[in-house]
């Protein structure tokens, strides 16, 4: 069996099962995980670039393995009141990049009910500390709109058809109601990706200047996943403890405000923060 074949034969328990993520960058191999062609860049056996690449796999494991116990050292398993736990997340931000301040919230929700659901959005007063990609999808006939816009990308069928081609180079996507049921046909598309524009999310709208302007400043959209748990970044390692304060109030405020209708009783469970190489850090909700 030759390369090719062998890269074909095993992609799917490669990629999905041994690798464990969708496209895998090898020495001298690629390995694609989904419909497109393989094309094997490697002389050598399809064997080796595999074992190269789980013993470099562990040693990077056991680098952050070491690095995570150390850190996990400084958190013990109490819960602390925001500013604090604040102050110790920052604390635990040893990486030699940037690191994003995250935030979990498990809610009391079970989101297949349509009236437990929650997606909205909410603007942080300080940013993420991240610049979004966005890119405004418009009819032809009304390509004036875009004329002096603020977005990263703007077009109407041109980017229409990079879309349905899987080209996906921004962070998200606004358009225009009347562009949806167009753009519904995309969902395969952008559906997987979280990149589908949403009336909730404030991304179908006619008023596409101040939309974009809005997200540039912080705006975000967060929503509950299938275990009832909202995820997002806050911040970044260099905030001030002040600035990172402020959004994580402001988000858990968001939350807290757009309780879903169908929800009696308690509503925030847990609430646990980190940074993106860090340990978790359970935090009192009820200090805010």
């Amino acid at each position: 069996m030759d390369d090719s074949k062998s890269f074909r034969w095993f992609k799917r328990e490669i990629a999905e099962i041994t690798l464990g993520f969708k496209h895998v960058e090898l020495t001298r191999c690629k390995i694609i995980a989904d419909n497109e062609p393989i094309h094997s860049k490697s002389k050598w056996p399809f064997y080796v670039n595999l074992y190269i690449y789980i013993y470099i796999r562990k040693i990077i494991m056991k680098i952050i393995s070491k690095r995570l116990k150390r850190e996990k050292n400084k958190v013990q398993d109490t819960s602390y009141e925001v500013k604090e736990a604040i102050a110790l997340v920052k604390s635990t931000t040893s990486a030699k990049f940037n690191e994003s301040i995250e935030a979990h919230i498990s809610l009391f929700i079970d989101p297949k009910y349509a009236d437990q659901q929650l997606r909205t959005t909410v603007a942080l007063p300080h940013g993420t500390g991240k610049e979004l990609r966005i890119a405004v999808l418009v009819p032809t006939e009304n390509t004036d709109l875009i004329s002096n816009s603020s977005a990263d990308i703007t077009g109407s069928d041109d980017l229409f058809d990079d879309i349905s081609r899987g080209i996906l180079d921004f962070d998200l996507l606004i358009t225009t109601p009347i562009m949806m049921p167009k753009l519904a046909k995309l969902g395969r598309v952008l559906g997987p990706k979280g990149l589908m524009p949403s009336p909730k999310a404030g991304t179908v709208t006619v008023d596409l200047e101040s939309a974009v302007k809005e997200f540039k400043k912080g705006k975000l959209e967060y929503r509950a996943d299938k275990a009832g748990v909202v995820h997002i970044s806050f911040g970044k390692a260099d905030f001030s403890s002040d600035s990172l304060f402020e959004n994580l109030t402001t988000f858990y405020n968001s939350v807290e405000s757009n309780k879903p209708s169908g929800v009696k009783g308690k509503y925030v469970k847990k609430l646990t923060i980190c940074s993106t190489m860090g340990p978790g850090i359970n935090v009192d909700f009820n200090t805010f």
